[in-house]
């Protein structure tokens, strides 16, 4: 029992709801109960009252008690309301007496018979005409409700009843289909992720509908469905890149290797080196993904130093000059006007930079320029500016190029001999350095990519 959210909701609504209007009903019958006696006390007193004014200004008119017309009052009150008078003088002799009536009335079965143990109750007023005592009234009713007094609070305490019963009624039924409405989000959840367990990659959860805090969780997921689908569509195409990448060289040295075996070709040194030079094609990319998964391992720890970024241009420069003198590249350098400190790891560092400035170098034709500077606008950051003007990239491609195995244009990767894997270990080194990559890049333009390391851990 209550194993369900659903459940839980509906035993926990049903309850609040009953314990509401349990206490609301109380209240209401106690408080109506209450006022309607305090009610009939103060008429009954205006009664009495009326009763006293009648029986002085009678006694002042006529200097006596007179039987007309205060026992007609009187006879009325006691046919009528159950209120019954004693009427004393102020020797303490009875002058008039309407108690006597109910006993007529039962005999003749007009009332009720009063039920064993009745109780009454009386209160005795004293009369005064011109503030001499003339005599004294005794006011006798039965306690509790008369006749019709009580029919008319039955009535109300049925309809009060009948409200409970159809307010219960509502609670449930509106119970019901509030726990349906609240669950039903998290259901769509729980099927949306079976169906994700399930490899469906294509499902997704309606928005409209449901709860805010539902709605961000089902965003979430939806995000996570769609990121879900791009790893999956990535790795299906880097499967295919890297069967592809590792067929051409394999098929290049079996039929090599064969050749040899088979004395069509003399192993000559130029023969030798072309099959070198394939062996070394697999080489690195083997060394390439194992780079790839280190700097993604969580469990890579940073050697990190302070480094001063004027110091790193200069080694930069050094090393990768005759590569780019070589393919006839001019590399600048723009060194800060005074030094700029860092934490980092020297040796991920210059993995990070080495291998944009590869993809500068690649991209950028002939001729053409690469620039290296010194960035300080970010507060608490230095940051490493290279900067090509190469072929450039699509705007489409920028927020994708540091994803795993992404490639945008996939004809110039293969002319290239990149596999898409570099700058994947760019961005996981920059992580592990809590460093910010920016992009700018425009087509046939040129590109700049800026390297922002922390300044402290």
């Amino acid at each position: 029992m209550l194993q369900t959210l659903r459940s839980k909701i509906l035993f926990y609504l049903l309850l609040i709801s009953m314990i509401a209007i349990v206490i609301v009903s109380f209240f209401i019958q106690y408080g109506f109960e209450e006022s309607f006696n305090s009610y009939l006390d103060r008429n009954r007193e205006k009664k009495i009252d009326r009763i006293i004014t009648e029986i002085e200004k009678d006694y002042k008119k006529n200097g006596h008690f007179t039987s007309d017309p205060v026992f007609g009052l009187l006879h009325e009150h006691a046919m009528t309301e159950q209120l019954y008078f004693q009427l004393y003088d102020h020797l303490g002799q009875l002058q008039m007496d309407s108690s006597n009536i109910r006993g007529m009335l039962n005999s003749f079965g007009l009332t009720e018979p009063a039920p064993n143990g009745e109780e009454w109750h009386s209160m005795t007023y004293t009369l005064r005409v011109n503030n001499q005592v003339i005599g004294k009234l005794v006011a006798i009713y039965p306690k509790g409700l008369i006749d019709d007094e009580n029919t008319f609070i039955q009535t109300i305490q049925l309809y009060i009843y009948a409200a409970v019963c159809l307010t219960i009624v509502l609670a449930i039924v509106f119970s019901m289909l509030f726990s349906k409405k609240l669950t039903s989000g998290l259901q769509k959840l729980s099927f949306a992720a079976n169906e994700l367990q399930h490899h469906n990659l294509d499902i997704r959860i309606p928005l409209s509908g449901l709860p805010t805090e539902v709605k961000d969780i089902a965003i979430s997921f939806n995000n996570l469905a769609v990121s879900l689908a791009k790893e999956e569509n990535l790795r299906k195409h880097f499967t295919g890149d890297l069967a592809h990448e590792l067929r051409t060289p394999l098929a290049t040295l079996r039929s090599q290797i064969e050749a040899f075996q088979d004395g069509i070709w003399e192993p000559t040194p130029q023969r030798l080196q072309t099959t070198h030079e394939e062996l070394m094609r697999l080489v690195r990319l083997v060394n390439e993904l194992e780079k790839l998964l280190a700097a993604e391992n969580p469990q890579m720890r940073l050697e990190k130093i302070e480094l001063d970024a004027g110091s790193v241009l200069a080694a930069l420069y050094e090393m990768f000059l005759p590569l780019f003198k070589e393919k006839g590249v001019y590399l600048q350098i723009i060194q800060p006007a005074e030094d700029e400190l860092f934490e980092a790891d020297k040796d991920r560092l210059m993995q990070i930079l080495s291998n944009i400035l590869n993809n500068a170098l690649k991209y950028t034709p002939e001729g053409k320029n690469v620039t290296l500077s010194v960035k300080t606008e970010m507060d608490g950051y230095v940051g490493f500016c290279i900067q090509d003007e190469g072929s450039g990239m699509a705007e489409d491609d920028i927020p994708h190029i540091f994803e795993r195995f992404y490639r945008g244009d996939k004809s110039r990767d293969r002319k290239t001999g990149g596999v898409g894997i570099g700058l994947s270990i760019v961005k996981a080194l920059m992580d592990a350095h809590k460093g910010v990559i920016k992009v700018k890049s425009r087509l046939n333009k040129g590109t700049g990519v800026t390297l922002w390391f922390p300044q402290e851990d």
